[in-house]
């Protein structure tokens, strides 16, 4: 491989900017092309802002669900300070606040640490020339270009909402994920089309925050892409806490009609409110910056074809985050641009693996995934056998109140080794990192057992299911 010295990144991303920061100390001259502001989508337009908007909705649910039990008591007089609503124009410019603010951090960190910005389109220009560079020409956001020469490449240009032509978002009351920052009054009526996590995210938290929600799902259940029993359960608490779930429907079209939306479901149903959300998806950005002429392959769905440390089938360039395809999380993107440095410069590498990422869906409850999952066993790619314990056992869950949720361990049937695992339970994104940390290193279920839990806690329950599946595991091995 020959010396790499400059590197160019196109997209500021969790993708890009971790890359710059590991090629700057890695002593390479380094420079980002962006066209956003660093941070990328994850930081300006969705992980950042939605959870912020999630955590209001969460104080909300908390509050609203357990309140009665717990034996708070709550004035009666309509001029109390008691909750009764958000101010969702103050939510979302905390949210807006938040994003510059982080987006801000990062680019400080990216400066400090000697790395040149530049703000606009970057593009690749021909094949590699002789002595193995490549050019990449970048149109500047004030206007003009300028041509880079880089030994290596790496594109993280993240992705865009897709949108469809039969229902094309207005920003006022059809919107995409990316356009909800920009309301100053709570939707009413708020029709939300897709149920896969985005969908679900959304759904969840306006309903929390007082809007009326019917998720329209064209598949059987929320969430088919996630554990079925995870999904079951978050389903269940939709329907209870009053959101109109449609199934095995699909949004055909959607139009507005003065200040109320028309989605006309593929059943010929009409159904209305005073906005709606599209979530149906996304597409990768990857259009005009000449990655098949340079000899990038592309999907079908134009992402960016890599292997497991981030090479394309192009030499010298590199991609990274949810351009390629690979999984659409902040920290695979990092991992992704953090290994292509890696490799690009000569440093030690592990290629990405993926049966050790941890996932998330920020719902009310969430639903945290590691590992192999049930459907893993169901088709055979992974012998396991599986424990669930349902928290309402749990005594911490009993005393807080929590009635839905459950840890799920899976583990092999010889080795007792954990190979996965479901939380589904309020912060079920804090509660899987001890079954990460199984999974990363291999340890067993009597390994886990082993270790010390706070009495109380929901976190007691990782390891009760250790122990079942241990007992489990020497009842098979004696039979």
């Amino acid at each position: 491989m020959a010396h790499v010295t400059s590197i160019v990144i196109i997209g500021g991303g969790p993708g890009g900017y971790e890359a710059a920061l590991v090629a700057a100390q890695l002593g390479a001259e380094v420079t980002v092309v962006d066209r956003d502001g660093l941070g990328g989508a994850a930081v300006l337009t969705d992980c950042v802002p939605s959870k912020t908007l999630i955590a209001t909705a969460e104080v909300m649910t908390s509050f609203d669900s357990s309140y009665e039990e717990l034996g708070i008591k709550v004035a009666a007089d309509p001029t109390s300070t008691r909750v009764v609503g958000v101010d969702l124009g103050k939510v979302n410019r905390r949210v807006k606040r938040l994003a510059v603010a982080q987006s801000h951090d990062i680019t400080q960190s990216v400066t400090r640490a000697g790395v040149t910005l530049l703000r606009g389109f970057g593009r690749l220009e021909g094949g590699q020339d002789v002595d193995g560079s490549r050019a990449v020409v970048v149109d500047l956001a004030d206007g003009g270009t300028q041509t880079l020469r880089a030994d290596a490449v790496l594109i993280a240009t993240g992705n865009h909402p897709r949108v469809v032509p039969e229902a094309m978002p207005d920003g006022e009351r059809i919107l995409t994920w990316t356009q909800v920052y920009d309301l100053d009054e709570l939707p009413e009526e708020l029709i939300v089309v897709g149920s896969g996590v985005t969908g679900a995210e959304f759904a969840g938290a306006y309903q929390a925050l007082g809007s009326k929600v019917t998720l329209v799902s064209s598949r059987d259940r929320v969430l088919p892409g996630e554990d079925p029993d995870a999904a079951t359960v978050l389903e269940d608490v939709f329907r209870r806490r009053g959101m109109n779930v449609l199934s095995r429907l699909r949004a055909a079209a959607a139009k507005r009609v003065g200040d109320k939306v028309e989605v006309t479901l593929s059943d010929g149903r009409v159904i209305t409110g005073t906005h709606c959300l599209i979530a149906v998806g996304s597409i990768p950005n990857t259009a005009g910056m000449g990655l098949e002429e340079a000899g990038v392959r592309l999907s079908e769905g134009g992402q960016v074809k890599v292997d497991r440390v981030s090479r394309t089938s192009a030499p010298g360039v590199y991609a990274a985050g949810d351009c390629t395809g690979v999984l659409a999380l902040a920290s695979v993107a990092a991992m992704q641009g953090r290994i292509a440095m890696y490799h690009a410069l000569g440093d030690a590498v592990q290629p990405l693996n993926l049966r050790t990422v941890a996932a998330n869906v920020f719902t009310d409850p969430e639903i945290a995934t590691v590992g192999y999952s049930a459907a893993d066993v169901e088709c055979g790619k992974m012998d396991a056998v599986c424990v669930k314990l349902p928290l309402r056992g749990n005594p911490r869950a009993k005393m807080q109140g929590i009635r839905d949720g459950f840890v799920k361990l899976f583990c092999r049937p010889g080795t007792g080794i954990v190979v996965g695992g479901v939380v589904v339970a309020p912060r079920a994104s804090e509660l899987i990192h001890p079954i990460s940390l199984a999974v990363e290193l291999n340890l067993t279920v009597e390994q886990v057992a082993s270790a010390f839990t706070v009495y109380p806690s929901v976190s007691g329950s990782i390891a009760e299911a250790a122990r079942q599946l241990h007992i489990r595991k020497r009842a098979a091995e004696e039979s």
